[in-house]
């Protein structure tokens, strides 16, 4: 049996999604799609507008045969750990043999030889780097023009999506050369466009227009159901402030980007709005992005120092859900991995780092049950 993966947020799943698994499986000629999915935060620093388990249904009512969870610690964390995760996680499954995902413009071999640029990161590169930097240019211009310095492609890294199709590839050559990578050309809007279109737009569209009768029009019927009932995620950033106004410099500097002395420009902060805070973080060489993944990262507990301990061990399969249609080679396909399957919030049979890492995920959910006053039972669901 072989596998195609996809790594996602489907935060919601949409059109475009529904069109890359059918894609994906079309084009790889796999037997079945596996979704490993982030949980109930992005890794942008967002709260899922739906549950984790609400999000995994629709990618199974989407096509997909089965989805898995990517621990926390790597959902909300830089791209580079957010990929590298994830593909470390597909490699514990043989019969995973090709990775999708969903890319602005390229193909495999624009993609494997860019990634081979990028993880050499050579000292001209690393000086083009700085030297860009310290031109005023933002740190994603400068690490393109560092890019296209070394015999780069510069359209390739100079799209949203390319970039994480980037990063999943430079993972799969260094943990997996194995497994094959399969851009599938994007449809409809781009990554970040905030316009809604006919039926393909984008998931930042969707949920800044959810009041729009042209919503219904990019979403499967059974997404929009219950888009029509979205958590309530009115108190999330105020729980992120809180954690932020109590936490300590020392466990601040832990988290992935905060660096430089950033953390007390965050704690002078930590009594203003958030917005506020995030906007007076936010500069050419600190994104918006970093400054919310960060806080969200800060509330959820996630330190650099526990992630580099849990990408280097084995860790868990867990299983979010899976097509009823599909369990009957699916469950057996996943039970060969060299991981311990989980189909719940009971991590009894999971011992040292891999259980610490289990008991993260078991936080990230209490925390969005409590941000939301929702009781979303952690527990596989067949469909």
């Amino acid at each position: 049996m072989k596998i195609c993966a996809i790594i996602c947020e489907f935060n919601p799943f949409h059109n475009g999604h529904k069109y890359l698994i059918e894609r994906a499986k079309e084009l790889s000629g796999c037997d079945a799609v596996l979704c490993i999915m982030s949980g109930n935060f992005t890794q942008r620093g967002d709260i899922c507008i739906l549950d984790k388990y609400t999000r995994a249904k629709h990618a199974v009512l989407g096509g997909a045969d089965g989805v898995i969870q990517l621990p926390a610690e790597f959902a909300v964390a830089p791209a580079e750990i957010f990929a590298r995760g994830a593909v470390k996680i597909l490699s514990a499954i043989p019969e995973v043999t090709t990775l999708a995902f969903g890319c602005e413009c390229g193909k495999a071999v624009d993609f494997i030889e860019s990634a081979i640029i990028l993880s050499r990161e050579s000292e001209e590169f690393k000086s083009e780097l700085e030297k860009n930097l310290s031109t005023g240019k933002s740190f994603i211009k400068s690490y393109a023009e560092a890019f296209k310095h070394e015999g780069g492609n510069k359209e390739i890294i100079s799209n949203p999506n390319n970039i994480l199709g980037l990063e999943y590839t430079k993972a799969v050559l260094k943990i997996n050369p194995d497994i094959a990578v399969l851009p599938v050309p994007r449809v409809g809007a781009g990554h970040k466009s905030t316009e809604l279109r006919e039926n393909y737009s984008s998931a930042s569209a969707i949920r800044q227009n959810m009041q729009s009768p042209l919503v219904l029009r990019n979403l499967p019927d059974y997404v929009f159901d219950d888009l029509k009932f979205p958590a309530d995620v009115s108190a999330f950033s105020s729980v992120v402030r809180q954690c932020l106004f109590f936490a300590d410099k020392e466990n601040l500097v832990r988290i992935y980007g905060c660096a430089e002395g950033l953390e007390n420009r965050l704690k002078n902060l930590a009594a203003e709005p958030l917005n506020d805070v995030i906007e007076k973080c936010t500069s050419k060489r600190y994104s918006s992005a970093r400054i919310k993944r960060l806080v969200c990262a800060n509330m959820l507990k996630l330190y650099k120092d526990d992630c580099e301990k849990f990408i280097d061990v084995d860790l868990y399969l867990k299983i979010l859900a899976v097509s009823n249609k599909s369990a009957d080679y699916m469950l057996p396909a996943l039970a060969k991995s060299s991981y311990t399957m989980i189909s719940n919030s009971n991590g009894s049979t999971l011992n040292g780092d891999a259980r610490a890492c289990f008991e993260k995920d078991k936080f990230e959910h209490a925390v969005y049950n409590f941000i939301t006053g929702g009781n979303i039972k952690d527990s596989m669901i067949v469909i």
